[in-house]
């Protein structure tokens, strides 16, 4: 360790040889008293003695950017390599060319609450959570000792926060009625939005769905890959291949269904396919194709719902099993969700409404006493 005196601070200089015999030199600079600046050094030859220093001191984006790109991209799809480089574009422009080492928790809390100012809770903790990943690393690799992502306090627009729009009971009926007026084995769509109406499963997971998934004896589907959008191809969920941000191996599950939609299901078998939603052409109807149909028809049902798509009727499946008071763990499996927060941070909005209603309910009852 060597310690100077410049000016009126103190600089410290820590050096080491590597594997190869080449001296590095870790240099800080600044201190008010030698006291501070000789704790810093003890620290950097305790690091340095567990192999965990480095003499980088790379600029915070960029470090995030090389991070993402040799550990998160490969393998992933185009949205999350799109989400990355959002983050990048963000802290470079608030933390242009400072270097990590400069980054303070303060610094990083300003950040975050200029973030979460014009961006939703989901995503501003999604957000923090990569830039912590690599935080993380940063540390483990000796870059930077402290961890200033530690013990922030997040914040976010509710403004911004879009309410899951879903139907209600009586509106599910209603648009059930109207898809299987008429319906026919060459209108591929209608059984598909009927499916994820019965089962809440993910889009994806019902392009791909095969007759060997359904299981009409013991009344259940077994759900075990789903459809990439970006690499347009059959993801199964226990390879390594799936997007592990969005999917996982809890994604991997049977659920139980009613008789009813075995028979409607059932009708397909005339098309003569290994997969339950080939239409003649031997394609599957695209996610505009099938938010046509539902738009239609909605329209024919009497249903005003701007926006509404096919992926909102897993949030109508969700609503529906909460109202009728499914309990959240049961839904949160049902749904292929590794942890039950995922599930409770997701319909979390549902879950105030429906507190809203105990509310209700319990000042009625004592109302009664």
């Amino acid at each position: 360790m060597y310690i100077k005196k410049r000016g009126d601070k103190w600089l410290v200089q820590i050096s080491w040889y590597d594997a190869q015999g080449k001296r590095h030199y870790k240099t800080k600079q600044g201190f008010l008293t030698k006291t501070q600046a000789r704790k810093w050094g003890t620290e950097m030859e305790a690091a340095k003695n567990d192999n965990q220093i480095s003499d980088q001191d790379p600029i915070f984006a960029e470090y995030f950017k090389d991070w993402y790109e040799t550990y998160k991209i490969p393998g992933t799809s185009g949205r999350t390599k799109e989400r990355y480089k959002v983050i990048y574009d963000f802290l470079t422009k608030y933390f242009g060319k400072t270097k990590i080492s400069k980054i303070t928790r303060h610094k990083y809390q300003t950040f975050m609450n200029q973030y979460g100012e014009d961006h939703v809770k989901g995503t501003v903790y999604k957000t923090n959570g990569s830039i912590r990943s690599c935080v993380k690393d940063a540390v483990a690799d000796g870059i930077i000792r402290m961890d200033f992502t530690q013990r922030i306090n997040l914040t976010w627009n509710d403004e911004r926060t879009r309410k899951i729009d879903y139907l209600n009971f009586e509106q599910v009926q209603q648009l059930k009625k109207a898809l299987l007026d008429g319906i026919d084995p060459s209108y591929i769509s209608r059984y598909m939005l009927l499916a994820i109406i019965y089962t809440g499963m993910r889009p994806g997971e019902i392009r791909v769905l095969t007759w060997k998934d359904l299981d009409e004896k013991n009344q259940v589907i077994h759900i075990s890959k789903s459809w990439d959008y970006d690499k347009k191809k059959i993801i199964n969920y226990d390879s390594d291949d799936i997007n592990k941000e969005t999917k996982n191996r809890s994604s991997t599950r049977v659920i139980r269904v009613d008789k009813k939609l075995f028979e409607i299901l059932n009708q397909l078998k005339a098309n003569k396919h290994e997969r339950l939603f080939i239409g003649d052409d031997g394609t599957i109807p695209t996610s505009s194709a099938v938010n046509k149909v539902l738009r239609n028809r909605l329209d024919k049902a009497g249903i005003k719902k701007e926006g509404f798509h096919f992926h909102s009727l897993r949030h109508t499946h969700v609503a529906i099993l909460l109202f009728k008071g499914v309990d959240i763990y049961s839904i949160s499996k049902r749904l292929g969700h590794a942890k039950i927060s995922t599930t409770v941070d997701k319909y979390a909005y549902l879950l105030d409404e429906l507190k809203q209603q105990s509310d209700d309910q319990i000042v009625k009852i004592l109302d009664d006493i």
